[in-house]
């Protein structure tokens, strides 16, 4: 019952995905040099948008203006398969994500991580697991900002933290660029809830955490100090929503 939802928001973007949006992601993936980075995000968030109205579904958006003017990179909390779809609207220019592998091969998501150039990760796969992070490293070198979800997966935790994974890290302390907290709220009731209602979510930008504020750290004092960051803005919206 919990996947229904999920199931019907497929059923109800199939016809345009087959007919429009699948054909014409393939061909602009397929033919980059006359697509650049900028084109191709904006007809992603063209497809992300059109997932989200399907899916009953309203995201709203505080602490752009935490957002750094250079590249950077996210760490959100994971709580289903609308996270990054509510994410990555919030953004104008190219962001792209570190994605699973066997995530990524799906209906849809296939077409978003091509036109994103997500990085996709095998999580059943250490040394696979470290060529995705040395790629996300690199990615970062030359200008980008990707978003990581450090959870790795996510369970029925709803609006609760799983265990951060110290790994991800690293592209930060590599790359030596601003992290951004993300804290989303309720995003599991888009496409992991049983109501069939209209829903609201919620992402927030923290305050980011500069280079300097971090670099004696190793990554697992990074890991702990981006986790706590966002638990405390889950504890306050707990209390908020109680």
């Amino acid at each position: 019952m919990i996947r229904f939802r999920f199931f019907l928001t497929l059923l109800r973007c199939a016809p345009k995905a087959i007919f429009c949006l699948v054909p014409r992601s393939n061909y602009m993936i397929a033919h980059k040099e006359k697509y650049d980075a900028q084109a191709r995000f904006e007809y992603c968030k063209k497809i992300l948008k059109y997932i989200t109205r399907k899916a009953l579904t309203i995201t709203e958006y505080f602490g752009k203006e935490n957002l750094p003017d250079s590249n950077y990179i996210l760490y959100s909390n994971h709580q289903g398969k609308y996270d990054a779809i509510g994410i990555l609207q919030a953004f104008d220019k190219p962001t792209s994500v570190l994605w699973e592998k066997r995530q990524a091969k799906k209906f849809l998501s296939r077409q978003a991580s091509g036109l994103l150039d997500a990085i996709k990760i095998d999580l059943g796969n250490i040394r696979a697991q470290f060529e995705a992070i040395q790629q996300t490293i690199e990615y970062v070198n030359n200008g980008g900002s990707i978003l990581i979800f450090p959870e790795g997966t996510y369970g029925p935790n709803e609006n609760k933290i799983q265990q951060f994974h110290a790994g991800c890290f690293r592209c930060s302390i590599k790359t030596k660029t601003p992290i951004v907290p993300v804290c989303i709220w309720d995003s599991w009731k888009s496409m992991n809830s049983r109501s069939l209602k209209w829903v609201t979510t919620q992402v927030y930008f923290l305050k980011a955490i500069p280079y300097e504020e971090y670099k004696d750290m190793n990554k697992e004092e990074l890991c702990s100090l981006v986790e706590s960051r966002i638990k405390e803005k889950l504890a306050e919206l707990e209390e908020i929503h109680s």
